[in-house]
């Protein structure tokens, strides 16, 4: 019996999904709950299984295409015979597509004319192939050589692999042939070219200008959505401080080794999160998000805060949901969790969504201060830069510190300047002396 599985509402308000890749062939025998494909929303990339038994008949997409709630995805038959193919009145029309094998990364594509003209130099094997009207093939150092020697190159007959214009074919041309016609390898030497007068020229730029299309797809395609709807919505703003973190260094490695027991890595990621939590308390409008729509803000009484981790496929956030109620400890173990989880690709939807405040890190690239981008439809986002020391002046001496910035944005259209002032000056207090956040931890 034939079986059609429909792209369902993987997260709320869900219009649509990208195709990750297929995690099967068609016409492989499926088991019941077996992995087919993974598919990206805006939030989090879910792999979806099969609800029944049976032999894939049909992928209708291929990956990087964009499916809509309610399309046909994937085709069964769950009796594993006998099923009937679907007309084009009453299905509709997959795009041919070759299944990548499980576990694999790389789809078949055709070669474009730039891998042709990249391949290695064949042997001599290859019979000439006369030249007709279409594109001539040659590498960019085949027709610098054309154009050095004055030679035609749309005259030359390629002997290279599908016709392929060789160099030794430029060097044997024959100007006084027929069109597409070559001297003979052996035979009288070409008389001597005459010498230029000695006279400096200053020669026109020589090359061929390359480029190549990416089509944006995956998680660059929801980074570039996301990035573009807050740049074209909040009005962000930026404010800088500098931080001494000589205190919280120390602070750090006495709870180092006590938090290693406990199998966890103590960095100092943990400390600026929990630094930018208690300030939320005390600056809670830090901690709403905007209703474009409806004209309002929305204060969150929860505190999800989001983790930017940077992956090989694109900038995700992970979410440590109720992170107020986390200790130093859990707090620490659950950023390193959710970090090895977006690496991996792995991230629930809930891991992936829902932040009410963010923080962003270079680590130790991270330069003097940038303007980050405000996570929307947050109003506020932390960057941190990297930590150094530095020569500063303490009581009339110049002393070296540990010294990092902190670079925040907020949206100018709620955040006034003087409260986004105060609500850095308050982690910055809490990070210039840690045992502050002590005081305040519930």
């Amino acid at each position: 019996m034939r079986f059609e599985f429909k792209l369902p509402d993987l997260a709320e308000g869900m219009v649509e999904g990208e195709i990750v890749s297929w995690l099967v062939d068609v016409g492989a025998t499926l088991k019941e709950e077996q992995p087919v494909l993974e598919v990206m929303t805006d939030k989090a990339t879910v792999v979806i299984s099969s609800p029944h038994a049976g032999d894939l008949l049909e992928a209708c997409y291929e990956a990087g295409d964009i499916a809509e709630v309610g399309s046909v995805l994937f085709v069964l038959d769950v009796e594993g015979a006998g099923a009937v193919a679907p007309s084009q009145e009453t299905q509709p029309q997959p795009k041919p597509r070759q299944p990548k094998k499980a576990g694999s990364s790389v789809e078949t594509q055709p070669y474009s004319d730039l891998e042709v003209l990249d391949e290695a130099p064949s042997s001599s094997a290859h019979p000439p192939v006369p030249r007709g009207s279409g594109k001539i093939l040659a590498t960019p150092a085949t027709r610098r050589l054309a154009r050095e020697l004055g030679v035609d190159i749309g005259r030359v007959t390629g002997t290279g692999p599908a016709g392929r214009v060789e160099k030794s074919d430029v060097r044997s041309f024959n100007p006084g042939g027929a069109p597409g016609a070559s001297a003979p390898q052996a035979g009288a030497q070409a008389a001597p070219t005459p010498m230029a007068a000695p006279t400096f020229v200053v020669r026109p730029p020589q090359g061929e200008e390359q480029e190549e299309r990416v089509k944006i797809r995956g998680l660059r395609r929801v980074i570039h959505e996301t990035m573009t709807r807050s740049k074209s919505t909040a009005a962000h703003f930026t404010y800088v401080e500098e931080i001494d973190c000589t205190n919280l260094v120390a602070a750090r490695a006495r709870l180092k080794p006590i938090a290693a027991e406990h199998g966890i890595r103590m960095a100092y990621l943990p400390f600026i999160a929990k630094a930018c939590l208690l300030a939320l308390r005390a600056y809670p409008k830090m901690n709403a998000v905007i209703d474009d729509a409806a004209g309002e803000y929305i204060l969150k009484g929860h505190h999800h805060l989001g983790i930017a981790a940077a992956t090989a496929a694109g900038l995700t956030v992970p979410v440590v949901r109720f992170a107020d109620d986390l200790t130093l400890l859990e707090l620490a173990a659950r950023i390193h969790q959710l970090a090895d989880g977006a690496r991996s690709g792995t991230l629930t939807p809930d891991e992936a969504s829902g932040s009410t405040f963010t923080i962003t890190s270079l680590g130790k690239t991270g330069g003097l201060f940038a303007t980050p981008i405000i996570n929307h439809p947050e109003v506020a986002i932390l960057g941190i830069h990297k930590m150094e020391p530095r020569a500063v002046v303490r009581e009339g001496e110049v002393v070296a510190r540990q010294m990092m910035n902190i670079s925040l944005s907020f949206d100018h259209r709620l955040i006034d300047g003087h409260e986004g002032a105060e609500f850095a000056q308050r982690i910055k207090g809490y990070l210039e002396d840690p045992e502050l956040m002590m005081l305040e931890m519930s």
